[in-house]
């Protein structure tokens, strides 16, 4: 039976997810305006917007979890391909709204929940998936749940603070809903990029 994976240091695990935080709430505000645009700023097209969005990340986060109860998961290459998939789509976002839009036309309000949330469920499912993702990782490491899900978790809110007030006192207003999410897709490559590169040289030597 193979050694488990060293523990991640806590300064590149707690970088790590203030960044996954940070992109996910610049995508939330910036899709959610994205597709408001579309449909309508009703309070009902609101509401289906921010359900769709809340659904697809409680659904990744059972989704992640089940995964990370698989012995065999490659549990930190799984969340650097996550990150790496969000990313993609995030550069594609816009791009499909605008085509979802023009497709549907006019629609009732429960075709536009149910369009909302096909548009955002994927990538939300991906981002819902990081937390028990690395969570386990850092439990089969360190065999403290505790401590790995306390300051995990603290630190991805706070970041998802940080992204919150970046996007609406600077990102949005300076780069534009495309150049948001074009900064969200590359602060999702960094996060992909320091997670793997270190399992990398934590796999060289054990």
């Amino acid at each position: 039976m193979s050694s488990p994976a060293p523990p991640f240091p806590k300064p590149v695990l707690f970088g790590v997810f203030v960044l996954s935080g940070i992109s996910a709430l610049i995508y939330q505000m910036v899709w959610q305006r994205a597709l408001l645009l579309i449909y309508g700023s009703n309070v009902e097209s609101v509401a289906m917007v921010v359900a769709a969005f809340l659904m697809g990340l409680g659904i990744g986060s059972l989704a992640g979890g089940w995964v990370s109860k698989q012995p065999q998961a490659p549990l930190v290459i799984l969340f650097g391909l996550a990150e790496l998939l969000v990313g993609a789509y995030g550069l594609v976002s816009l791009r499909l709204f605008d085509w979802a839009g023009q497709t549907a036309g006019n629609v009732g309000t429960l075709a536009t929940g149910l369009l909302a949330f096909a548009l955002v469920f994927v990538p939300t499912l991906l981002m819902g998936g990081t937390l028990p993702l690395l969570v386990a990782h850092q439990v089969r490491a360190t065999k403290n749940v505790g401590e790995a899900v306390g300051w995990l978790y603290f630190v991805n809110t706070l970041g998802a603070a940080l992204g919150a007030w970046l996007a609406a006192t600077w990102v949005l207003a300076a780069l534009g809903l495309h150049g948001a999410v074009v900064l969200a897709a590359c602060v999702n490559g960094t996060a992909a990029a320091i997670i793997l590169s270190t399992a990398a040289r934590n796999r060289l030597r054990a």
